[in-house]
């Protein structure tokens, strides 16, 4: 039997949550190995233990999480321009409106509004796209490899081999030519 040193980390609903395997409080944190031969719940705050795991260096993860750090950047960047251009419309229309009160001003202002309404429009598709694309690259954000140390390693594979032992005595019971046979007692 070999068992890979890598645990992916997963989240389960809090109503699935089960004892750690350190401290025994619930958790909906799971370590779990890619072919799904050993899963464990463990906490949060057991992760940031060095003593416990070590994370794996996970280049596609941190080249995601930077990604999406740029989008929301981006995105936040889009909404203080059109933040500032809304400022400005209205300190123009307060100037225009005060310097301007006949049918003139009236026609502006349609103008203006009409200008205002494709403006927020153009920005929302602006966001919208932006957001659709980070969503398109985000991820579950706990998604994070980890390795064991060794002692906790060898206590997984310790447990995985008494698990089988259990197994393969459980068929050895079953099987009746195991027993011996009562002697027989010939005069």
């Amino acid at each position: 039997m070999s068992l890979t040193n890598v645990y992916h980390l997963r989240r389960v609903a809090d109503t699935s949550a089960k004892s750690c395997l350190i401290c025994y409080k619930p958790s909906t944190s799971v370590l779990i190995t890619p072919d799904n031969k050993d899963f464990f719940y463990v906490c949060p705050a057991h992760l940031q233990d060095r003593h416990f795991c070590s994370p794996l260096v996970d280049a596609e993860g941190d080249a995601k999480r930077q990604k999406e750090e740029a989008m929301a950047k981006e995105i936040e960047k889009v909404k203080q321009e059109y933040e500032e251009k809304q400022k400005r419309k209205k300190e123009k229309a307060k100037e225009s409106s005060k310097d301007e009160k006949s049918a003139d001003s009236k026609d502006k202002d349609k103008v203006d509004s009409d200008s205002k309404a494709s403006d927020e429009k153009e920005r929302d598709d602006k966001i919208d796209s932006i957001k659709n694309a980070g969503n398109e690259t985000k991820t579950e954000n706990g998604s994070r490899v980890f390795e064991l140390h060794k002692t906790f390693y060898q206590m997984r594979i310790d447990r995985l081999r008494g698990i089988e032992r259990a197994k393969r005595n459980q068929e050895r019971l079953k099987n009746p030519s195991l027993f011996p046979s009562v002697p027989n007692r010939e005069l």
